[in-house]
């Protein structure tokens, strides 16, 4: 695809959730309360963030459901909870009440997230879970792959979103950005023509965002957790934020 082709955004409005998972993997792997995961998302929200996104898995190995029901009443912009919809997430999520749930096909034993869904395999589950969250005003979005078919079947579903899962992009950007960003900028197309709000995340950095950003069309939200987290060690957490809020226009 000819990059000439592209359509380029010339207003950003792209908001930026951080994803505070490493902030309680480092807390967990000492035990106590330091770092704190309560302050952070707060401090995350003072510094500019738009939006603070959880992922709670199972084995609770960073964030716990009980820092989940901790952070609600913190969490003044947008609180998305991201997590593969087993009965014990939908009872938190139920309980919680978020802006957002992002749901994610991930395995209990996944070291993180490795892929989307299939949304026409499993549309019927999908559309289930989603009926019982946009009952209670939660707006949903559905994590897929860059590929406009599980685009389509995920409207099907009654999903408000869906994020596009960004791992393929950010490993091919330094080789061939332009190559690298075509399927999502397809991805990108379909949403739009089917009425889907679009978001991205996953391997997202102070490189290669600034042009997903410029690229993808209609883009509304970028949930960034692990490289936002370690460019804080260098950075500071405040800098850090300032410096991905820079990369998306503001």
């Amino acid at each position: 695809m000819d990059i000439r082709n592209f359509t380029i955004k010339i207003i950003t409005v792209t908001r930026l959730s951080v994803n505070i998972n490493k902030i309680a993997t480092l807390r967990n792997a000492r035990g106590g309360n330091l770092p704190d995961v309560q302050k952070a998302a707060v401090d995350c929200q003072r510094f500019g963030a738009q939006g603070i996104t959880v992922h709670p898995r199972p084995d609770e190995r960073h964030i716990r459901y009980l820092d989940v029901r901790k952070l609600k009443p913190l969490v003044t912009t947008e609180f998305n909870i991201e997590g593969n919809p087993v009965p014990a997430f939908i009872e938190l999520v139920s309980e919680i009440v978020p802006e957002q749930v992002t749901l994610v096909p991930d395995a209990p034993d996944a070291l993180t997230s490795n892929a989307g869904w299939d949304t026409k395999t499993y549309k019927t589950q999908l559309t289930g879970i989603i009926r019982i969250f946009k009952s209670l005003g939660i707006r949903v979005s559905i994590f897929v792959d860059p590929d406009p078919e599980m685009v389509r079947h995920a409207v099907e579903t009654g999903t408000d979103r869906v994020e596009l899962y960004t791992e393929s992009y950010a490993q091919w950007y330094t080789e061939n950005r332009e190559k690298a960003i075509a399927p999502f900028v397809r991805a990108a197309e379909a949403a739009a023509e089917t009425g889907l709000g679009l978001n991205a995340g996953h391997d997202l950095n102070l490189d290669n965002l600034e042009y997903f950003n410029q690229i993808i069309p209609n883009l509304k939200e970028v949930s960034i957790g692990h490289a936002l987290i370690a460019d804080a060690l260098y950075f500071g957490l405040e800098n850090t934020i300032r410096l991905y809020l820079r990369k998306l226009g503001y």
